[in-house]
């Protein structure tokens, strides 16, 4: 059996999570203080995702890079986003606006990695999936 991860795919749904949680959570979870649990102003909660969106997007985005496109763009746009993820836990009071603009610019720098590796590669389709 030979598995292999679609590190792009999972970039991707690491960054819908964190724009789950930071967006969806909150209006479905307000019960959570009453129970003593608090997730959605977490800050090492929140570091935690921005580390896993990180580094799951250097492997993908350096595997794309370095095997496949050698496009720059993909790794500009997802550094864009990052900054942008960092920028709203700083400045908190305009984290609505901040982050549905990191996540999309990480979300887009994963899906032009994606399709870059298989434009790049029509004789290794499974090359993408690291």
């Amino acid at each position: 059996m030979n598995f292999r991860v679609n590190w792009d795919a999972m970039g991707v749904a690491a960054s819908l999570a964190c724009a789950i949680h930071c967006a969806i959570l909150p209006l479905l979870l307000t019960s959570l203080p009453v129970l003593g649990i608090n997730i959605i102003e977490n800050e090492a909660f929140e570091y935690f995702m921005i580390l896993v969106a990180f580094g799951i997007g250097v492997y993908s985005l350096r595997h794309g890079y370095k095997k496949h496109h050698h496009s720059a763009l993909p790794i500009i746009i997802f550094a864009i986003g990052i900054t942008g993820l960092i920028a709203k836990q700083i400045w908190h009071q305009y984290q609505l606006w901040i982050l549905p603009v990191a996540v999309l610019m990480i979300v887009t720098a994963h899906l032009m990695n994606f399709r870059a590796c298989r434009v790049h590669n029509h004789a290794h389709e499974d090359d993408c999936d690291h």
